[in-house]
């Protein structure tokens, strides 16, 4: 067995967002990256934030992920629905869906750091069609610090 004991904040090092519209972001990407594009509970969380308009938000979700787990040339860590704290790959895709619309560039580099390949263009659009659908539905994403 090994002597080498983790810190959590090595794994963790983010803080889970303090907004309520970042954190249904949070917790359905965890849910889909944890169980599958089809998780009831991700679903269920979209349909009580959106009510009757919760299809679009659900499948632009779901078309990220798919995308992303698709091109990506790495794991991409992801930390249990109930933590308090993100890991570096959860932050950056956030962050990245939150400025997609606004900054692509910047999202772009975030979304390449954290997929591991040099061309994410069809990840970047996913993301700014979410953000945009958060944004259409009442519930804008806000802009990474």
């Amino acid at each position: 067995m090994s002597d080498h004991i983790v810190d959590p904040i090595d794994i963790l090092p983010h803080p889970a967002p303090a907004d309520d519209h970042s954190r249904l972001l949070l917790f359905t990407m965890r849910r889909v990256a944890a169980h599958g594009l089809d998780d009831a509970h991700a679903a269920h969380a979209m349909l009580c934030s959106f009510g009757m308009s919760f299809r679009r938000p659900l499948v632009l979700l779901r078309a990220l992920m798919a995308e992303a787990s698709r091109v990506s040339s790495r794991r991409i860590l992801v930390a249990p629905c109930c933590c308090p704290r993100m890991t570096t790959s959860e932050a950056n895709l956030l962050s990245a869906v939150a400025a997609a619309r606004h900054d692509p560039h910047g999202a772009h580099r975030l979304l390449t750091e954290v997929l591991g390949i040099a061309d994410c263009l069809g990840t970047l659009s996913s993301a700014q069609a979410l953000a945009q659908a958060f944004e259409d539905l009442a519930k804008p994403l806000p802009s990474p610090a």
